[in-house]
C-alpha cells in the first residue's frame, strides 16, 4: 500500500543542512548554489585557486565583482526565489542571517522522509487522548507531555508503542523544479495605541522588537528552500498484519493497533482545531490574505473527512507548537495556561497575558503575507 501527500502551502521537511553565504551566489532572481568541487578542479589548472580559497575562507558573501561567473556557469544547481522582489530584500541581509534551510535530499535529489510523516501522525495520535483530566495529572512534572504519550501510545506495556505497527517509508527523489525559495516574515500580536483598541499586527524586527502593521518592510525576513504547492510525494505505507492477530494484542496488552482509520481520524481533528486557532489569530490581526488560506484549508480538511481516506497534517520547519505539542495552544483555557507557565521555554510569553503563542511564521507569495507553512493532505 501506498501513501500520497500533496503539499498545500509551501512546505520544508529539512535534514538539518542549509546553504550558507559561501555556498552559493544570487543572480538573476534566483539562488545558484556552486558546485564547488567543479570550481576547484578547474582553478587548480590555473593561478587564481589561492585567491579564490582565501576569499571564502575570509569572505562573508563572495564578491560577485570578482567571481560572479560562477553562478552564471558552474552552479550546481538554480533554486528560483519565489518572487523577483526577494532579491533586494536578500542583499540588505547580514552575512550571518543568509543561511537558507535546505530541503532534504539524498544522492538521488530531494525527498519527504518518512520520518518526519510518521512523528506528524504520532502527535495527533497522542492529541486524540489529550483532556483535562490528563491535563491536570500533568501539572508539577517536568516533562508534562510524556505521561499523556504513555497513555496514547500504551508505552508503559510490555509491547511498547503501538506506532510500531505502521511502517511509513521515504518517498522518492522528486523534481528539484518543485522547490522554491520563500521568503517569511514572523507575525505578531500587539497592544494597540491606546490601549481601548485591544490587540494588532506587528511584524518582528531582527533580535527584540517589531512594527506596526504598516511597516512591513522593515520586519525581518528569512528564506528557506520550500516545496511549492502542488508537488506530491509517495511512499510505502505498512500495517503490519501481524500486529492484528487477536493473540499478539492480547499478548501485547493493545487494544488495538495504529491503524489506517483510527489515525486519519486524529490527524483530522487535531487539524480541525489547529485551523481554528489559526482563524483566531489570522482575524485578530486583519490579514485577510491567510484568511482566504485558511477557507481553502478548511475546505480542504471538510472533504478529507467525508472521504474518509485522507486526512490533513502540519509538518516541517517554521510550524512551531501546531506541528508538535500533544496538547494545541488555547488563549481561553485556563489550566493550560498555568501549565505552560510551569515550562521555562514559555513562562515569559504566559506572564504578558497576551493569546499564546502570540507569533506565527508567514510565508509571503508575490511578496505579500498568504500562508501558515507545512500544511499537506495525506491520503492513505
Amino acid at each position: 500500500m501506498k501513501y500520497r501527500l500533496e503539499v498545500l502551502t509551501p512546505t520544508l521537511v529539512g535534514d538539518g543542512a542549509a546553504l550558507a553565504p559561501i555556498d552559493y551566489m544570487v543572480w538573476k532572481d534566483q539562488v545558484n548554489v556552486l558546485d564547488q568541487k567543479r570550481i576547484f578542479r578547474l582553478l587548480a589548472k590555473g593561478s587564481r585557486l589561492d585567491s579564490y580559497l582565501t576569499q571564502v575562507k575570509r569572505a562573508e558573501k563572495l564578491d560577485f565583482a570578482s567571481w560572479g561567473g560562477f553562478a552564471q556557469n558552474y552552479a550546481g544547481r538554480r533554486i528560483p526565489f519565489e518572487h523577483a522582489s526577494y532579491t533586494a530584500y536578500w542583499e540588505r541581509l547580514r552575512a550571518e542571517d543568509c543561511f537558507i534551510p535546505t530541503f532534504a535530499a539524498g544522492a538521488a535529489g530531494p525527498y519527504l522522509p518518512g520520518s518526519a510523516l510518521k512523528g506528524a501522525l504520532r502527535t495527533a495520535l497522542v492529541a486524540s487522548v489529550a483532556d483535562e483530566k490528563a491535563l491536570e495529572a500533568a501539572k508539577g512534572q517536568r516533562r508534562p507531555g510524556e505521561a499523556l504519550e504513555v497513555r496514547a501510545l500504551h508505552r508503559e506495556r510490555a509491547g511498547g508503542d503501538i506506532m510500531k505497527s505502521l511502517g511509513i517509508g521515504d518517498s522518492p527523489a522528486v523534481p528539484t523544479s518543485s522547490f522554491r525559495v520563500y521568503m517569511l516574515r514572523t507575525a505578531t500580536l500587539v497592544e494597540m495605541r491606546p490601549p481601548q483598541q485591544g490587540l494588532g499586527l506587528g511584524w518582528r524586527q531582527a533580535g527584540r522588537g517589531s512594527v506596526d502593521s504598516r511597516r512591513i518592510e522593515d520586519s525581518f525576513p528569512t528564506f528557506a528552500e520550500m516545496a511549492q504547492p502542488g508537488t506530491v510525494f509517495e511512499g510505502a505505507w505498512d500495517e503490519k498484519p501481524f500486529y492484528k492477530q487477536t493473540d499478539i494484542l492480547r499478548a501485547l496488552h493493545w487494544k488495538s493497533p495504529a491503524t489506517r482509520e483510527k489515525i486519519l481520524a486524529a490527524a483530522n481533528a487535531y487539524a480541525a482545531k489547529a485551523l481554528a486557532a489559526h482563524r483566531q489569530f489570522a482575524t485578530m490581526t486583519g490579514l485577510t490574505p491567510l484568511l482566504r488560506t485558511l477557507d481553502q484549508l478548511d475546505a480542504a480538511l471538510a472533504a478529507s473527512s467525508a472521504q474518509g481516506d485522507s486526512c490533513l497534517v502540519t509538518l516541517g520547519w517554521a510550524t512551531g507548537l501546531f506541528a508538535k505539542s500533544a496538547w494545541l495552544p488555547s488563549s481561553e483555557d485556563q489550566n493550560y495556561r498555568n501549565l505552560m507557565a510551569e515550562q521555562p521555554d514559555y513562562a515569559r510569553a504566559i506572564r504578558t497575558g497576551l493569546p499564546f503563542p502570540k507569533t506565527r511564521q508567514i510565508v509571503f507569495a508575490g511578496n505579500q503575507p498568504s500562508a501558515l507553512p507545512g500544511w499537506c493532505r495525506l491520503t492513505a
